[in-house]
């Protein structure tokens, strides 16, 4: 049986959190994959991360039919961001996935973007954290591993909720100073022509943390 967690942040958004245990073959089984998902496995020649790949699926096709879905496999857009496929005249909310080594996570949200990460607490965050902070954020963090894992995290899930390219997270993604143990952050993403304020639910949980924006 798959180890996995599911957090309902509201009656919109679930994110599913899975502990992987399985082999390739094992997650495989019962999976519907599209001709550019094998595509995309075919690319990935190291071992592991093939299995975070079908993991991530595993654990998406499990929430999807949690909510009620008929699961077909992912498609991505011109970006590169992944959706559920449906009918043309059916909604099927909004996803987004992630991986690190020995897990897999995703979300799903009914009417609006949505962006996953999960982080472990590396010490290597206090040496490279900091270039993708604005003055405020780093001024905040300090040499504080736990903020800026959170500062990582968060705007990681902030990017994957955009989706889109040609910005960065110094100047575009911000996220207001938080409380030590927040578990919900306010996030924006400024651009020239777009601006929006977000909400970031942050949870320490399975190889660290975990941050979904909406």
């Amino acid at each position: 049986m798959p180890q996995y967690t599911a957090f309902p942040f509201n009656s919109e958004c679930t994110a599913l959190l899975w502990k992987i245990e399985e082999d390739e073959e094992s997650l495989r089984i019962g999976l519907p994959l599209t001709e550019p998902e094998w595509a995309d496995l075919g690319g990935i020649t190291h071992p592991a991360q093939r299995v975070e790949w079908m993991a991530c699926r595993a654990a998406m096709r499990l929430l999807a039919e949690s909510q009620g879905l008929t699961y077909a496999g992912l498609y991505k857009d011109e970006f590169g961001k992944p959706h559920l496929i449906a009918p043309a005249d059916f909604n099927a909310g909004h996803i987004s996935l992630t991986h690190t080594a020995g897990w897999a996570a995703v979300v799903w949200h009914a009417s609006r973007p949505v962006g996953i990460d999960i982080e472990p607490i590396r010490e290597q965050f206090v040496r490279v954290v900091p270039r993708v902070l604005s003055e405020v954020e780093t001024a905040h963090a300090g040499q504080d591993l736990m903020r800026l894992a959170v500062y990582w995290c968060a705007k990681e899930a902030l990017y994957k909720l955009y989706g889109k390219r040609q910005l960065t997270f110094r100047e575009h993604l911000i996220i207001e100073p938080f409380a030590d143990g927040a578990t919900q952050l306010n996030g924006h993403v400024r651009l020239p022509d777009h601006e929006e304020k977000l909400t970031i639910c942050c949870r320490t949980t399975g190889p660290g943390l975990l941050a979904v924006a909406f």
